[in-house]
């Protein structure tokens, strides 16, 4: 039995983030344009993934 729940957890867990990933999409720092989903897939330097979480966006400071 203990089995079985950990099986369903486990379902429901990956079927949750399957969801919210279809919500984001991958941008260029600098410029927020948005790219192909590649770069933020291989983490190049420069590039990350953004989503409408409903919050602003937080901005990091430049150096």
């Amino acid at each position: 039995m203990p089995r079985l729940l950990l099986a369903a957890t486990v379902l429901f867990s990956a079927a949750g983030l399957t969801a919210c990933s279809s919500d984001r999409w991958c941008e260029h720092d600098a410029t927020d344009t948005r790219v192909s989903d590649s770069y933020c897939e291989r983490n190049t330097p420069g590039y990350e993934w953004e989503s409408d979480g409903g919050s602003s966006k937080k901005r990091k400071k430049r150096k």
